[in-house]
């Protein structure tokens, strides 16, 4: 693969320039969590081969703790990573590094683009968000970053000149794409450092925004931002959600304030790949139906993608579209990643017969429509019975008390696993754990209402999404539970 740079930055100005300039030198993007702890940083740098880090300056710490850590690693093969700072107006400037602007005004005045040989080269390496190992490096091609940002355009109705509000993190599945497409459209970037509801709301009226994205959490922030954060919308602004099924009550909320959602869904080995299309019979309907069919994944877009199926992981063959049996979401496309980089056994596992695994199980409506009902690991088996935590979140989030919510399976002796939802309320509101579960009873079967419910802040993703991984821990050291 083409010598790899990586960086570690927020959503700045210089972040967004990388994403053309690295691959025009000839060279493989790598853009880190910026959440990852100096070890983490280490390892993955160690991985990638990178031989630059570009590091914005309120990272600068971690990436010198970073530099310690690979100096002492006498395994290191690659050596120490050239480190040229990202310094914004007003910081510290830490002469012992190249600063980006001085690179950039020192720079050649004319350069020759380093154009790829074949399509298939690869533009970026993006690491997945691992829990508890190491995160898989994901190969994107210039052909599939190509198609997919085409598609994201098309089908996230990017028009003309668009100002977007940077709220997805450029180092996540890059950006989802857009860094790449709002140029393409010649449209203005709004960066943001840093996301709350009151700056993504001022943001809005200052720069007259008119597309930004997000994850669920942030749906959810903005529908319960504090009345004194609130502004109205100057213009209509089109809000892109992914990375986790969003629950009804959220998408209506938002879109009673007049934003216009699209629901897409993807993975980091994918990009956004599915959209849910508005039909013409949901005209009629009220809001709330509305909103429960939005929050299905839709159909996949027709750029790059083939084919998108719920199959059976076991015998590969597609299931029926009743609404009802459950498989597994698998891909195949131009858009689908190269693989993953120096791991050619992940890759043959994910890989099937042409098909991409992608872990999420999911049934298929009468019209083709994917909706997503669990990841494989989140899936609650209790009795016998199959539980989605999705349907019971969704339950849970249209409680009037409820912020945030997330359910895992606890031990039971006598069920084998019941669901346990871990709950933060909004500010200034109350509600206790039978009146909890005597809700979710009164909307769910009684099998699939919570048994436990934990009063706690819900761990978070630098993407926004929960880190259910933590609360299954938490909920087996909890033990078992035997209510019947």
């Amino acid at each position: 693969m083409n010598a790899q740079v990586a960086v570690l930055s927020p959503n700045v100005p210089a972040m967004y320039e990388l994403h053309f300039s690295v691959p025009m030198a000839g060279a493989v993007l790598c853009s880190l969590n910026t959440r990852h702890d100096a070890a983490m940083v280490s390892t993955l740098l160690k991985h990638s081969g990178a031989k630059v880090l570009f590091v914005e300056s309120s990272l600068l710490d971690v990436a010198r703790a970073d530099a310690n850590n690979i100096a002492v690693d006498e395994s290191s093969a690659t050596g120490l990573p050239v480190i040229i700072t990202i310094s914004n107006e007003g910081d510290y400037i830490d002469s012992t590094y190249t600063d980006y602007e001085s690179l950039m005004r020192e720079a050649p005045s004319k350069f020759d683009i380093r154009w790829p040989r074949n399509e298939l080269d690869p533009i970026a390496l993006s690491y997945t968000s691992g829990t508890t190992a190491r995160p898989k490096g994901v190969i994107h091609s210039h052909r599939g970053a190509y198609l997919n940002t085409i598609a994201t355009v098309l089908t996230y109705n990017i028009t003309a000149m668009p100002t977007y509000l940077w709220t997805v993190p450029m180092f996540h599945a890059n950006g989802w794409n857009l860094p790449w497409g709002i140029a393409m459209q010649g449209g203005t970037n709004v960066c943001l450092r840093r996301s709350t509801a009151k700056v993504i709301f001022n943001s809005i009226s200052q720069h007259k925004v008119t597309h930004m994205g997000g994850a669920p959490t942030v749906l959810n922030m903005i529908v319960n931002a504090a009345a004194g954060d609130r502004k109205p919308l100057p213009v209509i602004v089109h809000i892109m959600t992914g990375g986790a099924p969003p629950p009804p009550s959220i998408l209506y909320g938002i879109e009673e304030l007049g934003f216009i959602v699209y629901q897409m869904y993807g993975l980091t080995e994918t990009g956004p790949s599915t959209i849910n299309t508005w039909m013409p019979e949901w005209d009629t309907l009220p809001m709330e139906d509305i909103a429960r069919l939005k929050a299905r994944q839709g159909f996949h877009h027709h750029v790059g993608i083939q084919d998108i199926d719920v199959k059976s992981p076991t015998t590969m063959e597609s299931l029926p579209h009743d609404g009802q049996t459950i498989g597994e979401v698998m891909f195949r496309g131009n858009t689908v990643m190269s693989g993953y980089y120096k791991d050619i056994n992940a890759t043959k596992e994910s890989m099937v017969q042409g098909w991409l695994h992608t872990g999420d199980l999911a049934v298929r409506h009468p019209d083709g429509c994917i909706q997503l009902k669990d990841r494989v690991k989140d899936i609650i088996i209790s009795g016998g019975e199959n539980i989605s935590s999705i349907e019971v979140e969704a339950v849970l989030f249209s409680h009037p008390a409820v912020l945030e919510a997330a359910v895992v399976a606890r031990p039971d002796d006598h069920w084998g696993e019941t669901p346990c939802a871990f709950i933060k309320l909004k500010t200034n509101v109350t509600a206790t754990e039978i009146e909890i579960i005597n809700f979710c009873r009164e909307k769910l079967p009684h099998y699939m209402a919570p048994k436990t419910v934990v009063f706690a802040n819900l761990p978070k993703s630098s993407t926004g999404k929960t880190q259910k991984f933590i609360l299954r821990e938490k909920a087996r050291a909890m033990g078992s539970l035997d209510k019947t």
